[in-house]
């Protein structure tokens, strides 16, 4: 489509520097168009406040602030949780956000009957691919808009000189100026000192770390846990019948406190670079680790291993944009058919940055302690001999013929 056809772009609009500039830009570059501000409420918290007078003030003729915060949890966190999925260690937190909020950008695109949909994202990150291919998915003859890909701007401090020359309100400063994602799983930490891999990050400085504390300011005594599980699902935390949001809300407090789920990462981009990072994902870890523990003992060695080996795939999958393909829904259907007995109970110990094993429970256990213990039972020792002489029958095999035996 020709510029000058495009009368109407709907923006994914987060009030941050990258979409805030936008508005203007496209105005002056896109024959005066109007503006659909539209805001995916994931879970960023304060950060929705006066979006609307900012995004108006700013040049959009509205603002849509679309709650997507169960949707988020329910269609996109759990499965991966079930899936186990990771990316490099990184549990995901700004990769499963992208498809939801995209998906909601294309049904106000198209409710408003907007010409194209614009995003902020820079030409060197994942996210660009993650709205686009979504885009593609639920409306593949919409028209997107990449700023980063046109304009002139080459930088952050660029962007601050542009928004200043055009009055456009920042809650940031020159020397507070990390490219932060933040909603209710986790919040992301770029550029700054960052950006040099030979410096620590500043967990103890006051006002770096937004979820939690460093675990040098941590408590002396651990936090007892308690999470029940429904086919890889948590149901309920210490007793407490609780929707997968509350529980994840409510971990984000106590791991927080006490200092779970910091990473710093090193991670391989989908664009081909190497980028620093740091994330806060307290509640994420912990259900992470839960999860696992549980998979310990309610799923035999075959499905655990395989589900292990697919779920690199998985995390692949979500971190490069692929929410809606047929290999990801395969997967899920994998992952389904594994959590069918992942039920229980798991007892954590949160100490200092640390999540401690304390005890597992499941209907399904696969462990009998009658088995396996080490006193008196009813195992055979002697049923070993066999095994060893079958198992091991390729290696005397292959010895024979070195030695000239056979």
């Amino acid at each position: 489509m020709e510029k000058k056809d495009i009368k109407k772009v709907v923006l994914a609009y987060s009030g941050g520097l990258d979409t805030s500039i936008i508005i203007p830009w496209l105005k002056e570059n896109y024959n005066n168009c109007e503006v659909i501000a539209v805001s995916g409420n994931v879970g960023q918290a304060d950060e929705l406040e006066g979006l609307e007078e900012k995004a108006l003030k700013t040049g959009a003729s509205k603002l849509y602030v679309l709650d997507l915060t169960e949707e988020y949890v329910d269609d996109y966190i759990m499965p991966c949780l079930k899936a186990g999925a990771k990316y490099e260690d990184y549990l995901l937190g700004t990769s499963h956000a992208r498809p939801v909020i995209a998906k909601g950008l294309v049904d106000i695109a198209l409710k408003e009957g907007a010409d194209a949909i614009c995003h902020g994202c820079t030409g060197k990150g994942n996210d660009q691919v993650r709205f686009e291919l979504t885009i593609k998915h639920f409306a593949p003859d919409m028209p997107i808009i990449a700023p980063w890909r046109e304009w002139s701007i080459k930088s952050r401090e660029e962007e601050i000189e542009y928004a200043e020359a055009h009055n456009v309100p920042l809650k940031i400063n020159r020397e507070t100026n990390y490219s932060k994602d933040k909603n209710l799983w986790h919040l992301s930490h770029e550029g700054l000192d960052l950006e040099d891999t030979g410096n620590e990050p500043m967990y103890e400085k006051p006002g770096f770390l937004e979820m939690g504390v460093s675990p040098l300011q941590a408590p002396d005594v651990p936090t007892y846990i308690e999470l029940d599980f429904e086919k890889g699902i948590p149901v309920a935390l210490d007793g407490k019948k609780m929707s997968a949001k509350e529980i994840i809300l409510a971990l984000n407090e106590l791991g927080g406190a006490n200092g779970i789920g910091l990473l710093d990462i090193v991670e391989n981009r989908l664009v081909g670079m190497k980028c620093r990072g740091v994330y806060e994902t307290p509640g994420g870890a912990i259900l992470y680790a839960a999860h696992d523990y549980l998979e310990t003992v309610t799923l035999d060695k075959m499905t655990a291993h395989k589900k292990a080996e697919l779920s690199i795939t998985y995390g692949e999958l979500v971190y490069n944009g692929q929410w809606f393909t047929p290999l990801k829904e395969a997967l899920d259907a994998f992952v389904d058919k594994t959590q069918e007995v992942v039920t229980g109970k798991v007892r954590l110990k949160l100490y200092k940055g640390n999540i401690i094993k304390a005890g597992v429970w499941s209907p399904y256990s696969l462990y009998s302690e009658a088995i396996a213990t080490f006193g008196e039972s009813d195992y055979n020792q002697k049923d070993s001999e066999g095994f060893i002489n079958l198992f091991g029958l390729p290696i005397k095999v292959k010895a024979m013929l070195d030695q000239g035996k056979l």
